[in-house]
């Protein structure tokens, strides 16, 4: 009988530290936000997806681009334009990591504009920007739009087609 209770005590606190392991703290509060990313009605790529932004406890923001339709080893910039899709020549307020053609994903750990500026993740998600992702960082390449979609206020504001129409971009 002291055998029994023996094992079964061992297999309780075996079970319970497992249940501490899976139970750990998330970094995250809970806060998200998931806006679609298209190709461009012209595009001569048929690549769609999604950008995730999800709030972390510590003030960050974690940015996940997801994309389906690409492949190979490329590595396709990811810029946050400020204004619409829609506008014309729009400036890059961010560069995001680059998406991996293998695997469709970008993620990149946000707590501020390319000028510094500290910017949460409400604010982030209150901007009036598009995402866009890039054929390439330089070159010809550089003024092609794969996917992109607006975000925050742009989305918000956008009642025409919801980033049908896209503009060129600001890309030096």
């Amino acid at each position: 009988m002291k055998r029994i209770f023996t094992y079964v005590a061992v297999v309780a606190t075996l079970l319970g530290c497992q249940d501490q392991e899976n139970s750990a703290p998330s970094d995250f509060t809970g806060n998200e936000s998931v806006y679609a990313l298209a190709a461009p009605p012209d595009a001569a790529y048929d690549i769609s997806g999604t950008v995730t932004f999800k709030e972390k406890k510590d003030g960050q923001t974690v940015i996940i681009v997801a994309l389906s339709g690409t492949d190979g080893d490329v590595q396709l910039p990811v810029h946050l334009h400020l204004g619409n899709i829609g506008a014309p020549d729009a400036d890059v307020y961010a560069l995001l990591n680059p998406v991996l053609g293998k695997t469709g994903q970008s993620e990149t750990l946000f707590a501020h504009a390319g000028d510094e500026t500290p910017l949460n993740y409400q604010q982030l998600i209150g901007l009036n920007a598009c995402v866009k992702v890039h054929l390439g960082a330089s070159g010809p390449d550089r003024d092609v739009v794969l996917a992109g979609g607006n975000i925050g206020a742009a989305f918000t504001n956008d009642t025409s087609a919801r980033g049908s129409f896209f503009a060129s971009c600001k890309s030096e």
